[in-house]
């Protein structure tokens, strides 16, 4: 199975790399059969087909290259005592930064899911969680891009943006993953080169993510298994609403808050209510 281990894990970013390549010439060949008719009818409709289908085939390439991005750093990876580069490390690569971090969203805009590059971006993403603020709930929300940097991110967040400043990052920029019937979550970039948020490129990678990556014939939304649902988190809400007692939902809100006064990240904190190392009673 493609979860155990690096070597099947690259093997399945192949395969599907093939699959995403396939389904890119089958719409650049639907795309010329438009532009094709377009000239022989002069009708216009031909035309919005084909660049329908163009942008589809440029979704799917980018998926490929995220693939076949991922296969080649398993294959190369030499440190075999350690867990292996998540996927997202080679999202954040064409994306043109070190760290980035997706977040996989509920209607109320809470985190359901997370999946990051680094632990940088990772702790980044724990600040929205527990602070309930942030780029990722913005692009959401707003289904628009989110930009900030400097001064802009501590006026623009004043809970998160001091905190998240303290961790290095200069420049964050979040962007909506959207789909047809409404926003699976958001993909937030830290330190971005300068120009890639606004590019072409950007644009691309975001739409693969979603198109392919997320959802589509070959999608693995638990990103080859580095996607964490929280669920220590959520084992140790209901322990302590037994304990307290009080609703699962201010058990959780007292987890995150105890997190966050102590510095340290929510799921450890979890982990340790869990193993019976902490009360919070």
């Amino acid at each position: 199975m493609e979860t155990r281990g690096p070597s099947g894990k690259a093997a399945a970013a192949r395969r599907r790399a093939a699959g995403a390549h396939r389904r890119a010439d089958r719409a650049e060949a639907l795309a010329a059969q438009q532009e094709h008719f377009a000239e022989q009818t002069g009708q216009p409709i031909h035309l919005r087909i084909a660049a329908t289908h163009r942008k589809a085939a440029a979704s799917h390439r980018s998926s490929a290259h995220l693939q076949e991005a991922y296969a080649h750093r398993l294959e190369s990876w030499q440190s075999p005592a350690g867990p292996p580069p998540p996927f997202m490390s080679v999202v954040a690569d064409a994306c043109g930064t070190g760290s980035a971090a997706l977040a996989l969203l509920g209607s109320d805009h809470s985190q359901l899911a997370v999946a990051a590059s680094d632990d940088p971006s990772r702790a980044a993403q724990d600040l929205e969680y527990v602070l309930g603020e942030g780029p990722c709930r913005d692009a959401a929300a707003g289904r628009r891009r989110i930009i900030a940097a400097g001064p802009a991110i501590e006026r623009r967040w004043p809970g998160y943006g001091p905190a998240v400043t303290a961790l290095g990052f200069g420049e964050v920029v979040a962007v909506p993953l959207e789909t047809p019937d409404g926003c699976l979550g958001s993909l937030a970039v830290f330190d971005p080169r300068p120009g890639i948020a606004r590019s072409a490129v950007f644009t691309e990678i975001t739409d693969a993510l979603v198109r392919t990556v997320l959802l589509g014939p070959d999608a693995d939304p638990e990103l080859y298994g580095s996607t964490d649902h929280r669920d220590t988190v959520h084992q140790a809400a209901g322990m302590v609403s037994v304990q307290v007692p009080c609703p699962v939902e201010d058990a959780l809100a007292l987890i995150k808050a105890k997190a966050y006064a102590d510095g340290v990240p929510v799921n450890e904190m979890a982990r340790r209510i869990v193993h019976g190392k902490l009360r919070l009673a």
